[in-house]
């Protein structure tokens, strides 16, 4: 036994005694032009067939032998830097990267930046540049990263003008949507029409739908990681857009030269100004504001302060006015211990508001969650084949299900507040990522998570402790009664739970140009969305899980193959998955959700699961690329009985998510025809989504009542639409530092009337029953004017 006790001991000695023969190269990598930090370069030695990529804020360490070598530094859209360097002391070396032109081989930046990604063990990861999003055709002309996402294998969405995104199978609440590290929980304006992410004030975006990294925690489909541009510490800039129905602005600039800088970006729609013009007095309309400040202390520190406020307010002739959105703010420290060691220290606030004034009623709602996050975050550079990430984070939260208050004397509903909820989360996590030869490699990780639900007011009792009731005679579900009720001080502990999540990623390259993936993760959710809508609505309540309410638990597995073609110019991914959730809630028939203290009374537990298959075809270089996507898929969920005696949901059978399609087709492309035009494709295909129609009807006293079938054992018809874009970029004029371009472009050019929903109602005039479809858009022409100087 005692041989195994200094196991971890004579680990860590081997890599003192090599650290005696090795020297570090560490520093940051920046844009030349604004100080930028660029996340994901590639810093690779091609005579030791080894490199390490930028972290999160463009730093970099790796751990060689003594020697001469050639460094060769890539990064897509850039010039590469090729240096010659004697290693034989620990050196600092910044690089500051200038973007490529036209003239430059396009293709040995491709190649290098995918040739690194085929050996490392990630996968199932997406990511799209600014620049790609800028050219896809796009509804109204706003460029959107949600729906560009859409775009991609494995991510589709309730349909036009549904808000938020699925993952492979997976429901909008189970993805984890991280602004600068602050958690996103509405990612929707105008109920689904744009996304809340402004593109001029980005960075970075990542998509991970498999194989998630240790590091995150608290959702089991999926994360989307975005990051917030810096701002340019060179030279002040204005950049911006106009278009039909919105239009947005964004300043940034130097604080101090080469130290410090700002960025402050703004969007708002105004289509609602012209509904005024007509005397109407129904208005929809969004704003939202990023900012961000950076300071570079020293060397070994930096501050970053970055933000984002964004409200949505729809107005129905002054009678009914909603009002929701986001507010985040992050602070975060960035030190640097030693030449292997960075560090991340945040401290992040989050909060989703959401209001209702119902004038004619005489009332107000307001509901919302907050939380507080505190996180401190490690890498670990011990070698150029031996790489930790380690760290801990603890979230406070506080959960506003619902608060009515009268708004005058005459209003005739009385004040009511549902019982606010508190919860703390907390994780503690350690991931590797390691080299273990030529052509294996893997990264390997433990996540071990805690929820905590403290003490609130009023907490329920039931009988038999089941706060559903099972009617045999009935055969139906219903709310059990509360037997009693008891007031908890903040400090209790109302429930506890303890979750070890493993994560693995493993990576076999037959050669530099083609690799075959594994991996699997567990993870485990505790926060639960209460909709009963395929797609969110912002009424819909978060709430935390408790005595009666089990966290979601998640495990994934997937499979890949890819490759590169044609030196780069081509490449392939293909990959297979299959997840099973536990604990997926699902709601009794007739569930009433509104204004509901004790939600646990019309849910049950059940599970789900989702398989399938993913294609991803890229053309990568050239005047035309672009890409295929397809994905064949099936999502599921079944809640059985509690015992013998009681049916579950769908009589405890196996039923298709209001999410599931069969099939899911993309084609994206896009073309440069000259110097000043772009044109832009992109042509989607789904299998329409499943729903429930009746399929038959009784008449009782005079009213006729449908009856329904199994749920989800119908289909709205398949979906699908081709959308077009030109970009006109005029040729800049000489000692003017104006640039523009003009966006054309038109959405569903056939006019395909997809159907957002199917109603049955019976025709007066010949008695018989018929389908009435509901569609959002037709075709819809845009025109978008970007400028910057």
């Amino acid at each position: 036994m005692r041989k195994y006790l200094f196991l971890p001991f004579l680990l860590l000695l081997s890599f003192s005694i090599n650290a005696q023969d090795f020297f570090t190269l560490r520093g940051n990598v920046t844009d030349a032009g604004s100080n930028e930090t660029l996340i994901g370069v590639n810093i690779i030695f091609p005579e030791l067939n080894t490199g390490v990529t930028t972290n999160d804020y463009g730093f970099y360490s790796i751990k060689l032998p003594e020697g001469t070598y050639k460094l060769l530094i890539s990064y897509l859209g850039y010039q590469n830097i090729e240096k010659t360097i004697a290693l034989n002391e620990n050196l600092q070396l910044d690089f500051q990267l200038n973007e490529s032109s036209e003239n430059l081989e396009e293709i040995v930046i491709t190649n290098n930046n995918e040739a690194l990604s085929i050996k490392k063990p990630e996968m199932s990861v997406n990511r799209l540049s600014v620049n790609t999003m800028k050219k896809l055709p796009v509804v109204f002309g706003e460029v959107d990263v949600v729906r560009s996402l859409l775009l991609l294998p494995g991510v589709s969405n309730a349909g036009e003008g549904s808000s938020g995104f699925n993952v492979r199978g997976g429901a909008v609440d189970q993805n984890l949507i991280l602004l600068d590290e602050a958690t996103i929980y509405n990612s929707s304006h105008l109920f689904g029409l744009f996304s809340v992410f402004n593109p001029d004030a980005i960075k970075d975006i990542k998509l991970y739908k498999g194989g998630i990294p240790s590091e995150y925690g608290g959702r089991v489909s999926s994360v989307l990681d975005i990051y917030q541009r810096d701002g340019n510490s060179k030279e002040t800039k204005v950049q911006g857009g106009i278009g039909a129905i919105s239009s947005r602005l964004l300043a940034e600039g130097p604080v101090i030269a080469d130290k410090g800088s700002f960025l402050i970006a703004g969007r708002s729609s105004y289509a609602h100004l012209f509904l005024k013009l007509t005397d109407n007095e129904n208005s929809a309309y969004f704003f939202d504001l990023n900012t961000k400040l950076s300071y570079k202390l020293d060397d070994s520190n930096k501050i970053l302060l970055s933000g984002y406020f964004g409200r949505d307010v729809f107005n129905i002739s002054q009678n009914f006015e909603n009002t929701y959105g986001n507010a985040v703010m992050n602070f975060r420290w960035n030190h640097i211990f030693s030449e292997n060691v960075f560090s991340n220290l945040s401290a992040i606030y989050s909060d989703y508001y959401y209001g209702l004034s119902l004038n004619f009623v005489g009332f107000n709602w307001d509901s919302g969650i907050r939380n507080l996050n505190l996180k401190y975050d490690f890498n670990h550079y011990l070698n150029d084949s031996f790489q930790l990430k380690y760290g801990l984070q603890s979230t406070y939260y506080k959960f506003n299900p619902g608060e009515i208050e009268p708004i005058n004397e005459e209003s005739g509903i009385n004040y009511f507040k549902l019982n606010n909820k508190y919860a703390f989360e907390n994780g503690v996590y350690i991931s590797a990522e390691h080299k273990i030869s030529k052509s294996i490699s893997a990264e390997y990780g433990l996540r071990l998570s805690n929820f905590i639900r403290m003490g609130q007011n009023e907490v329920s009792s039931y009988e038999n402790d089941q706060p559903v009731k099972y009617d045999a005679n009935r055969d139906i579900y219903s709310e059990a009664e509360v037997i009693s009720t008891q007031n908890y001080s903040r400090g209790k502990v109302l429930k506890s739970y303890y979750n070890l999540e493993p994560r693995i990623s493993l990576a076999y390259s037959f050669s530099e140009d083609q690799s075959v993936k594994l991996s699997y993760n567990r993870m485990a959710q505790y926060l639960h969305l209460i909709s009963n809508t395929s797609s969110p609505t912002p009424l819909d309540v978060w709430t935390p899980s408790g005595p009666y309410l089990k966290p979601q638990l998640l495990d994934q597995f997937a499979a890949g193959y890819y490759r590169n073609i044609q030196e780069g110019n081509y490449s392939l991914e293909v990959e297979s998955f299959y997840k099973k959730i536990k604990n997926r809630l699902d709601y009794i028939d007739g569930a009433n959700l509104i204004a509901n203290n004790n939600v646990e009374s019309i849910v049950l537990n059940g599970e789900s699961r989702a398989y399938g298959l993913e294609l991803l075809i890229r053309k990568n270089t050239g005047k035309l690329n672009g890409w295929i996507a397809y994905t064949l898929s099936r999502s599921e969920q079944r809640t059985p009985g509690r015992n013998a005696l009681e049916p579950g949901i769908n009589n405890g059978l196996w039923y298709h998510t209001n999410y599931d399609k069969t099939h899911d087709f993309t084609l994206t492309t896009s073309y440069d025809l000259n110097k000043k035009w772009d044109l832009n494709a992109n042509f989607i295909f789904q299998t329409g989504l499943a729903t429930t129609f009746p399929n038959a009807q009784y008449e009782y006293e005079g009213i006729t009542i449908p009856v329904y079938g199994d749920r989800n054992g119908d289909r709205l018809p398949d979906y699908h639409r081709l959308d077009i874009a030109a970009i006109f970029t005029p040729g800049k004029r000489k000692n003017r530092n104006w640039e523009s371009s003009w966006n054309f472009g038109i959405y569903n050019v056939y006019n395909r009337q997809n159907a957002y929903s199917i109603s049955f109602r019976g025709n007066s005039e010949t008695n018989t029953n018929e389908a009435v479809r509901l569609t959002l858009f037709g075709i819809i022409p845009s025109i978008t004017y970007n400028f910057k100087f």
